[in-house]
């Protein structure tokens, strides 16, 4: 475990944007994948927002999925063992970086085919709670045809991250913009934020 989140940290030191690529086991991100499915057949994901609390805007020519809160209420097996496994990182993130990381919020993610987000922050204006943004992917046998990457904007160039099963994308949530690019079939993910409460 503790090699995935050297892989992670040591990734995102050397170039802003942390990439590790079994970050999430085989088995995990399968559960994972299943239980976002059995929830999406249920009619329980619900369209995104852009804005926090306060001013929550919904417009599909700027951001097109669909989210689902991950939440240990839930007493969902993969859900928990999902979360356990962010205590685990936040703690050793917390103790190698000294981050003072005190929580976190995650949600699976869908993008059903021709939905994307255009460029963006994660950091609220009214709010800098977010320190660190994740996303851990769920899509198996995903092809460049598929479109769908993440596309990071650095200061001097772009940087596309192709959306594969278990893959775990980490950045500063108020430091890179970035997009989803348009995806021709559905994409799947977990995203979420290391958060510093005040």
């Amino acid at each position: 475990m503790e090699d995935s989140f050297n892989c992670l940290i040591d990734s995102y030191l050397a170039d802003k944007v942390g990439i590790a690529n079994h970050f999430l086991s085989d088995t995990l991100a399968a559960d994972l994948k299943l239980n976002l499915l059995a929830l999406v057949q249920s009619s329980l994901l619900l369209s995104a927002g852009t804005g926090n609390d306060t001013a929550v805007n919904h417009d599909t020519k700027v951001r097109g999925d669909h989210i689902y809160w991950l939440d240990r209420k839930h007493d969902t097996p993969c859900e928990n063992d999902f979360l356990d496994l962010m205590d685990s990182f936040v703690a050793y993130l917390n103790k190698t970086c000294y981050t003072g990381i005190t929580g976190y919020e995650f949600h699976y993610t869908l993008y059903e085919k021709g939905a994307f987000y255009k460029k963006h922050l994660d950091q609220f204006r009214n709010n800098d709670s977010r320190k660190y943004s994740m996303i851990m992917y769920l899509n198996t046998g995903w092809l460049a045809a598929d479109g769908g990457e993440l596309r990071i904007h650095h200061l001097t160039r772009e940087q596309n991250i192709s959306p594969e099963n278990g893959r775990t994308v980490f950045f500063k949530s108020n430091e890179l913009v970035h997009e989803v690019l348009c995806t021709q079939k559905p994409r799947m993910s977990i995203t979420g934020w290391l958060k510093v409460d005040h």
